[in-house]
């Protein structure tokens, strides 16, 4: 089972007594059914803390009253059951009704002890989920107990005069549902056909092939999904000393490919399908490579327009993406750095319609035929498509790099390729390979890597806004693409060769300017609220080599006047306009929680949302989806990120920033740890919902800040800043049922800069009191912290000597040099 509860609740070997219409020892006429003892063992995943803390049994779950609902539900005066797999499905109907059990997941074992001859026993065990008012069951083992006989086995030349007993234990394994009746077991059929092959070869590769065969026969599809089984052969008498030697083997249809070929699978005329899910690969090494990307992810959700549909049925979502990577070509190295992503996306294509939809994006992108693994202005394969093994080669032996016109799933490459694995594990790391049976995140931790290979870098694209005047965008099924302007690259962090290295050139924290032109902002506020002091602070800070800058016409201070939005957008768009006029290069954000002046600072020039509310406006503390007015500012902005291609800076708060300081929810997570946990979760949750789903902004735009003094003690800003890495480290957030956290991987903004609890630490040992302008030195000491915490950006106001400390504190713990890169 896949849960995260590492509480289990079981329930072994409870004896009943039910009529079988197969399966007995001995056969009985068709349609006679026979009382066979079955014995059951049920596994139940559940929490058991609270019920152990308190007593309160209503906190658990009640396995007499599991015990007496099956023998009620399961015995002598029940219907004739047809198999184990169907006694298995009833049990589960039974469990999963109950809603006073409220079980959400179980493993059965089901066992007929009694079996047909020549074995112990058979029997099944499955996993099943609940689903509201259904259940499913996505892994089912079959399997037979002590298959005997007496054969002639051994290398020693006494073992070749005698015949000895050989014990079989038979398991085959499947990741499917147990409705499939092709995928039941003839368990008479199967020990009949084993116990004579045993009898004469007594080799476990031989059996395990024979099983395969009586599968494949039995099965109209017989990759559909492909079963693994595993056989272990035991000889109880050839160590004096020892209870039995035994060898262990497990083997599926692809060990044997002389004896199975693969099918050619044969698509529906049309390509339409049910609802799937599959996983993109998507590679860029020419022109404007995230330009090239996100036309492609554009198009594919335009599937009518690119393959001339008129079925207003099809449909192709993008539901998820992974963060974006600069890649150092693979096999053949001459040639420029790749850019690679993935994306997760629902449709009803079925896999060779959707393959020609990818091809037709490649087309009109601007791919063009090269050498093999070569350069391309976009590449897309598919990777996964939900469970399924593909392999359209009517030749098996063709060469897997040249599969022009062919599919194959999940993508024969894929167990070798940092730049696909890694991508996929940061949507769906516990995801199974078909193939394999192991994670995606098993797959990327077991790479090999050399010590002069190349990292992976992180890599954040911001566009150019407004588009040059003499842009033309040529595909009018989709919203216009930007050009890039440049992009940040930063560590992939648990990149195989950063582990072995432990070096990464590309790791160094950038600077942003702060710019308010507000007259009430808490440290700078009537500075730069005209036009001429606004472009003067702008060219100080290109001066100073600020990495961006941030603009913003509304104070977040306590207590600050309220204006609207149109008053904040005649503050921030002349300067932005006029700031983008004078330094065209220069990635500008927008400091605004307010989607029409996202809109309308883009529009200006801006290249980049800065939101202290993470898109769910004010008043929306606490955060759920269901919260109207913040589900509405979060589509809004949304909407306005996706449109506009552009990176976003989602910022942990509470509502008021002296309000809403307790974090005593989250005090499991340990002394000093329970603020860190809080903006794991609460953040967390925003940032999955921003990033997830249809619509989501792109994970490769995402920033995450802290929200160092918004809704924090000074003790709880102290205990941020000291662990800043662990907000976003790959670590199991929450109590119970853990789960992984939604921020893993994500850069970080760190913004401390004159903040009032920088005051208040100066003033508790000798009572003087500061301005926040006074607070540049406190200031510098948090800079240093957040780039030895690996910080992505830090934002201040005084950006010459900050710009000093981060070259300083680079040279200490990243890189000493801090290079925009404008190459596209």
């Amino acid at each position: 089972m896949s849960s995260s509860v590492h509480d289990t609740i079981r329930v072994n070997d409870l004896l009943l007594t039910v009529p079988l219409l197969t399966g007995a020892v001995w056969p009985k006429p068709p349609g006679q059914a026979a009382l066979q003892p079955v014995l059951i063992s049920l596994a139940i995943p559940h929490d058991i803390s609270s019920a152990a803390s308190s007593d309160d049994l209503s906190q658990t779950i009640n396995y007499s009253l599991l015990c007496s609902l099956l023998r009620e539900s399961f015995n002598d005066k029940t219907p004739p059951l047809e198999t184990l797999e169907t006694l298995t499905s009833r049990i589960f109907d039974v469990l999963f009704s109950r809603a006073d059990l409220i079980l959400r997941e179980a493993r059965l074992k089901v066992t007929q002890s009694r079996a047909p001859l020549n074995c112990r026993a058979v029997g099944l065990e499955a996993d099943a989920t609940s689903s509201g008012s259904s259940w499913t069951a996505d892994y089912v083992k079959h399997f037979c107990v002590d298959l005997e006989c007496s054969t002639i086995i051994g290398v020693n030349a006494c073992e070749r005069e005698e015949r000895q007993t050989v014990r079989v234990n038979i398991s085959i394994e499947r990741w499917d549902s147990l409705a499939q009746r092709h995928n039941w077991v003839n368990y008479r059929a199967l020990t009949r056909t084993l116990h004579e092959v045993n009898a004469h070869f007594s080799l476990a590769s031989y059996i395990a092939v024979v099983t395969l065969e009586h599968l494949w026969v039995a099965s109209p599809d017989p990759l559909q999904p492909i079963p693994f089984v595993t056989v272990k052969a035991a000889k109880p008498y050839a160590i004096v000393f020892a209870n039995s030697s035994e060898i262990e083997i497990r083997r599926t249809y692809s060990d044997y490919p002389e004896a199975f070929a693969r099918e050619r699978r044969v698509e529906p005329a049309q390509g339409l399908d049910t609802a799937h899910t599959a996983a993109l690969a998507l590679g860029s090494n020419l022109g404007d490579r995230f330009y090239n990307i996100e036309l492609a992810l554009r198009l594919l959700e335009a599937p009518q327009a690119v393959l001339g549909l008129t079925d207003e049925t099809v449909t192709v979502a993008v539901i998820d993406t992974s963060f974006m990577y600069e890649t150092a070509p693979m096999y053949v190295t001459d040639q420029p750095s790749f850019i690679n992503c993935a994306c997760m996306i629902e449709t009803n294509l079925a896999p060779l319609k959707l393959l020609q939809l990818l091809k037709m994006i490649e087309t009109t992108v601007g791919r063009v035929p090269s050498i093999r693994n070569g350069p391309r202005a976009v590449d897309l394969d598919i990777i996964l498509y939900d469970n399924a093994v593909i392999d359209t080669r009517q030749n098996p032996r063709k060469e897997l790099d040249d599969l022009e016109g062919e599919l194959v799933v999940p993508h024969p490459r894929l167990a070798e390729r940092e730049f696909v694995l890694r991508p996929l594990n940061d949507m769906i790391p516990d995801i199974l390979h078909p193939l394999l049976h192991q994670s995606i995140s098993t797959l990327l931790a077991g790479l090999d890597s050399t010590s002069d290979a190349i990292p992976m870098s992180k890599v954040i694209p911001f566009p150019r806004w407004p588009s040059p005047a003499d842009y033309v965008f040529p595909h009018p099924s989709v919203d216009p693409v930007p050009v890039t302007l440049t992009y940040w690259t930063y560590p992939s962090g648990s990149s195989p060769t950063y582990r072995k290295t432990g070096t990464n050139s590309s790791r160094q924290t950038r600077v942003m300017a702060t710019l308010n032109v507000t007259p009430d902002s808490f440290s700078d506020g009537a500075t730069h609220n005209t036009l001429p002091t606004a472009l003067k602070y702008a060219q100080s800070a290109v001066a100073a080599e600020a990495s961006i800058l941030d603009v913003g016409g509304y104070s977040t201070r306590p207590g600050s006047a309220f204006i609207t939005a149109e008053e904040e957008i005649s503050r921030v768009g002349p300067c932005i306009a006029a700031i983008r006029s004078d330094h065209p290069h220069l990635p500008i954000s927008v400091d605004t929680f307010r989607p029409q002046v996202a809109r309308a600072a883009i529009s200006a020039g801006a290249n980049c949302i800065n939101d202290v509310y993470a898109f769910t406006g004010p008043r929306s503390y606490p955060f759920t989806t269901e919260l109207e007015d913040a589900r509405g500012c979060m589509l809004e902005m949304k909407k306005i990120a996706r449109e506009f291609a552009v990176p976003v800076v989602l910022m942990h708060s509470r509502d008021d920033a002296r309000a809403n300081k307790d974090y005593g929810a989250y005090k499991y997570a340990g002394p000093g740890q329970a603020v860190v946990e809080g903006v794991r979760i609460e953040l967390g949750a925003k940032v999955d919902f921003i990033v997830r789903g249809r619509g989501g902004v792109r994970r490769w735009f995402v920033i995450v800040d802290p929200g160092v003094g918004f809704s924090k003690t000074l003790d709880g800003n102290l205990e941020v800043l000291r662990d800043a890495t662990a907000i976003t480290g790959d670590v199991y957030v929450g109590v119970g049922n853990r789960r992984r956290n939604s921020l893993t991987g994500y850069p970080q903004l760190i913004g401390a800069s004159r903040k009032s609890f920088l005051g208040t630490i100066l003033e508790q040992n000798t009572g003087r009191k500061t301005d926040p302008k006074e607070r540049g030195w406190a200031t510098a000491t948090i800079v240093a912290c957040a780039v030895q915490q690996g910080a992505l950006v830090v934002r201040v106001h005084d950006t010459h000597e900050m710009m000093d400390v981060v070259q300083v504190a680079n040279a200490l713990w990243g890189s000493a040099a801090i290079k925009a890169s404008y190459a596209i």
